[in-house]
């Protein structure tokens, strides 16, 4: 049967999670959710030659994993959805090449997990796909990379940041009957209050995930009581104190709410507000919550995944052009003196030239 809308929201009936494959950084394996990880490195380079090779590693791993769990070959899947934080979602359409199907790469932040998993419910429910496979990946050093500074730079942290998680997951859905159900899901809009610091991201989030939070309950003519439990993406330490307030300013009731920044790492991890990336989410939410649910401890989560769109290309181009008029003044006044004296030289000798300066456009 086609899912039912019911506004912004999806209502499904034959959408289960099959299996799950998931890996961890080093980082993510010491903190307190580390045991429950399927795989970790020793190191961040996982025996690769770049973070970024490391990044693609991840991932295979952790495919290989949800496919050997779900007794299925990777040709046996129809369609797989998946995305990173790297330009042109490279680390997935590198490995993509290697599973001989049809791949939809997707870019929604740190809340990627969730755009594959609605995308691939959405066309199992409604009978176009048997059997899809959502997935996402992040590293840490490449993501510092992309969206701030290198990590060799040694730039000072501002308290409000939170650190990239590092790892991989893979979820397998299908329509046949399983342990563990997708009920629904929501799609929303875009909320954009003007927070511009990339290293407060959680302040950023926080409203957003009402809005979400909001129109989901809206939909479906719920209220928070109706979860178990309500989990934000990673809206960290600062962020969740800000959904809380957010939560009491509606008179919104609900039995346990957490986030998953603040689930994946412990407070003695020098990891400033908690974690955040792509798979921050996946790993807790798949990683581990998903193993709560199949032990009885938790009937129906809500998992409202956040993530904050920022663009380095335009900031960085924004400042490249800065520093080239800098430089330019400094350069034009430097050739006036230069100039004078030449002129005076020139002139003292009667040998006056004259030089037409042509200047250049670069347009990057």
């Amino acid at each position: 049967m086609s899912s039912a809308i019911f506004g912004n929201s999806f209502v499904f009936e034959n959408v289960y999670i099959q299996s799950v494959g998931t890996t961890a950084g080093i980082v993510e394996h010491q903190g307190p959710l580390g045991h429950y990880f399927d795989k970790h490195y020793p190191d961040h380079y996982h025996h690769q030659k770049s973070y970024e090779q490391a990044e693609i590693e991840m991932l295979k791993d952790a495919i290989l994993l949800c496919l050997k769990k779900g007794k299925v070959k990777k040709e046996d899947i129809d369609l797989y959805f998946g995305g990173d934080l790297n330009n042109q979602i490279t680390a997935c359409y590198y490995y993509a090449s290697h599973l001989y199907k049809p791949f939809i790469g997707l870019y929604s932040a740190c809340s990627t997990i969730g755009l594959a998993l609605a995308n691939a419910s959405i066309m199992i429910e409604n009978h176009n796909i048997h059997s899809a496979i959502a997935c996402t990946v992040s590293h840490n050093a490449t993501a510092e990379r992309q969206f701030r500074y290198p990590l060799e730079y040694g730039i000072q942290r501002k308290e409000t940041m939170t650190f990239t998680a590092t790892g991989s997951c893979a979820v397998y859905l299908s329509c046949k009957v399983s342990k563990v159900k997708i009920e629904s899901i929501t799609l929303v809009k875009v909320i954009d209050y003007d927070q511009y610091d990339a290293n407060d991201m959680g302040r950023a989030m926080a409203p957003a995930a009402l809005d979400t939070y909001l129109q989901h309950m809206k939909d479906l003519k719920r209220d928070g009581t109706y979860y178990d439990l309500i989990l934000t993406g990673d809206l960290s330490n600062y962020g969740k104190k800000i959904m809380k307030d957010l939560l009491k300013e509606e008179n919104q009731k609900y039995n346990e709410y957490d986030d998953c920044g603040c689930l994946l790492y412990d407070i003695t991890q020098n990891i400033y507000q908690g974690g955040s990336g792509p798979v921050c989410n996946a790993l807790v939410s798949f990683g581990y919550i998903y193993q709560m649910i199949l032990k009885g401890k938790y009937k129906r989560v809500l998992v409202l995944a956040t993530g904050a769109l920022l663009n380095p290309v335009i900031k960085n181009y924004l400042f490249l052009v800065f520093v080239m008029v800098m430089y330019w003044r400094v350069f034009h006044e430097l050739f006036i003196i230069i100039f004078i004296l030449w002129f005076c030289l020139c002139y003292s000798t009667i040998n006056l030239r004259i030089y037409k300066i042509n200047t250049g456009a670069y347009y990057l």
